[in-house]
């Protein structure tokens, strides 16, 4: 049962590894360092297989929306954990036409009690859904190491469920195509703690090695 602490990807190489992002579906590309998911009217994602848990652990990476793109309702970047229950997931919504930024658990596709945060590229240049102790955080970063919690709430019990998946998504009603990118995925940076290598609860260092939401 890997916690998703355990999936990490600096996406260096120039290649898609189609093991650990087995589930990806769009034209989904690895270029210049940076995860690049098409933001179009077609639905693309970097996907997951779906064997994780969340329960003491996280998804973490930094973002860079597309732009808007004359796009008229949304341009979106999403980091979402999905669950096996259409509808049901939890994460995090960028939209580059309204400038917000959703953090949400949705259950049927909705969450009334979701917090909207006005967008800054600066300080929420990272993003990160973390679990521990029936906590469920939604935090973000300006540069992956000084976290801040955004929201916060008792965890859904689809946290522990061990078939979740996480996608990097982009989306657009119309506009311009344009893509949005991904970077360091669960890789540490100076003084940034992630869960370990675990197959039990817990946290500990991790070393590096090398609103609407549309997923559901």
């Amino acid at each position: 049962m890997p916690a998703f602490g355990m999936l990490r990807d600096d996406f260096d190489d120039a290649s898609r590894d189609v093991v650990l992002w087995s589930g990806s579906y769009g034209d989904v590309v690895e270029e210049a360092g940076l995860a690049r998911v098409p933001c179009s009217t077609a639905f693309s994602a970097y996907q997951s297989a779906s064997v994780y848990t969340l329960a003491d652990s996280q998804v973490a990476c930094r973002v860079v929306p597309p732009a808007a793109g004359g796009a008229t309702v949304e341009a979106l970047a999403e980091l979402l954990v999905i669950t096996s229950t259409g509808g049901t997931d939890g994460g995090f919504s960028l939209n580059a036409v309204t400038g917000q930024l959703s953090l949400a658990s949705r259950s049927g596709y909705f969450d009334g009690a979701a917090v909207v945060l006005t967008y800054s590229p600066t300080d929420h240049a990272w993003l990160r859904l973390r679990e521990a102790a029936g906590v469920l955080y939604w935090e973000t970063s300006p540069d992956g190491t000084a976290w801040t919690v955004g929201r916060s709430s008792e965890s859904p019990a689809w946290v522990a469920d061990t078939n979740l998946s996480v996608i990097m998504a982009g989306h657009r009603n119309n506009g311009t195509d344009d893509y949005a990118e991904f970077d360091s995925f669960n890789i540490a940076r100076a003084g940034f703690v992630a869960p370990s290598d675990r197959q039990a609860a817990g946290l500990g260092p991790l070393v590096r090695t090398g609103s609407t939401l549309s997923g559901g």
